[in-house]
């Protein structure tokens, strides 16, 4: 598994809880988290899903995430 980092437009936590049902139940996903009090609200994701994968997860639900550097 890999450690990935997206800006995201989940800004509060009811956007956090619009995503938790995509993330939290993925058999390719350890773990994941998002910062709300980063200006660029960063996920980080521990999964073996590609970056793309991630971002499609995310924006099934109506958000975006762009990939950023570790």
């Amino acid at each position: 598994m890999k450690t990935l980092h997206f800006k995201t437009d989940v800004n509060c936590s009811s956007c956090i809880a619009t995503v938790s049902p995509e993330l939290e139940f993925k058999d390719k996903i350890q773990d994941w988290s998002i910062d709300i009090t980063n200006p660029d609200n960063i996920l980080t994701i521990t999964t073996d899903y590609t970056e793309a994968e991630v971002k499609e997860i995310l924006e099934k639900v109506g958000h975006k995430a762009e990939p950023v550097p570790a």
